[in-house]
């Protein structure tokens, strides 16, 4: 019997630990990076309810195995449920989508008509589970997108500009510079204490192009799966005042140098199947779509149950 509780910021390096050695065993189909799940935690879901209230690590009640996790309200009407690879398309993996699907439409606001999830294109297992509690296709969502550490491109810095890595003091210029690429509303400190500070994050691993004027023109930051030799970027971001100077291409460049002299084979990106400024941007950088991600979405106030 698995069980859901809440989770915990020192839970982050065992679920990363776990989801990689997931991955290890049944490949990515039902997967996504590890680095997805403190993006998914401490980004997705600042400002809303307590983090204990929305992410829960579903446990084995007799040895405290790890069986799932699931992250509740993710861009105010979504989740996710990543599960045990022994568990999948069992009752285990349905009441861990029921249950992510029911606290996502308790804690949704009022003008949200859908409660919404995704899944791998090849994962036909969680669509059929999504189909028995009630949830259809909509969408394509994003591309996922691949390509090998090797052949990597030159690192091209436009003048007066620097690509190195972060570092605590820089918090208030990365706060500025994820507000004016994505219209966030962080604070240097807000910043600083909800996502470089927490487990699983590395300033080292956030790479910015800082400009003359000691702005953070474009950064990104680049995570890690040693276990299965695999890096991932998220986010990739410009300041609005900086783009098509090729700045995100340098961040990502300089990444990916890095993640190669770490041992590091293979990295992904992801990005909405709409966006094509990025899809070309990745395209230049030789990545190619490996899949893509569907949308799925039920109404909100349909209760889970199987049919």
């Amino acid at each position: 019997m698995f069980t859901p509780r809440p989770f915990r910021h020192s839970d982050m390096p065992r679920l990363q630990s776990t989801v990689a050695e997931w991955i290890a065993t049944a490949g990515r189909d039902a997967y996504d990076h590890v680095g997805e799940l403190p993006h998914r935690v401490y980004d997705n879901l600042r400002g809303g309810p307590p983090v204990g209230d929305l992410v829960h690590v579903w446990e084995h009640g007799h040895d405290g195995r790890v069986g799932g996790v699931t992250i509740c309200l993710r861009f105010g009407a979504a989740f996710d449920a990543f599960c045990a690879p022994e568990l999948r398309g069992t009752d285990a993996e349905r009441s861990m989508l029921a249950f992510a699907a029911d606290t996502t439409a308790r804690h949704m606001a009022d003008g949200e008509e859908h409660v919404l999830t995704d899944l791998f294109e090849t994962d036909t297992t969680r669509a059929r589970l999504l189909d028995e509690l009630g949830f259809t296709y909509f969408r394509v969502w994003d591309d996922v997108n691949t390509r090998d550490l090797t052949g990597l491109p030159p690192l091209v810095v436009p003048e007066g500009f620097t690509v190195r890595s972060a570092t605590l003091d820089d918090a208030d210029a990365l706060a500025e510079a994820r507000n004016a690429s994505f219209g966030s509303d962080w604070t240097g400190t807000a910043y600083r204490d909800g996502m470089m500070t927490r487990p699983g994050y590395d300033p080292a691993h956030e790479i910015v192009a800082e400009a003359p004027d000691g702005r953070v023109g474009a950064y990104t930051v680049y995570w890690s799966d040693e276990r299965n030799g695999l890096g991932h970027f998220e986010p990739v971001g410009t300041h609005e005042a900086f783009r098509r100077l090729g700045l995100a291409r340098a961040v990502m460049t300089e990444s990916m140098r890095r993640m190669a002299e770490g041992g590091l084979r293979r990295v992904t990106v992801n990005h909405d199947a709409e966006n094509l400024p990025a899809a070309k941007l990745y395209g230049s950088l030789g990545f190619t779509r490996e899949c893509r991600t569907h949308g799925y979405r039920r109404a909100k106030d349909q209760a889970s149950m199987s049919r």
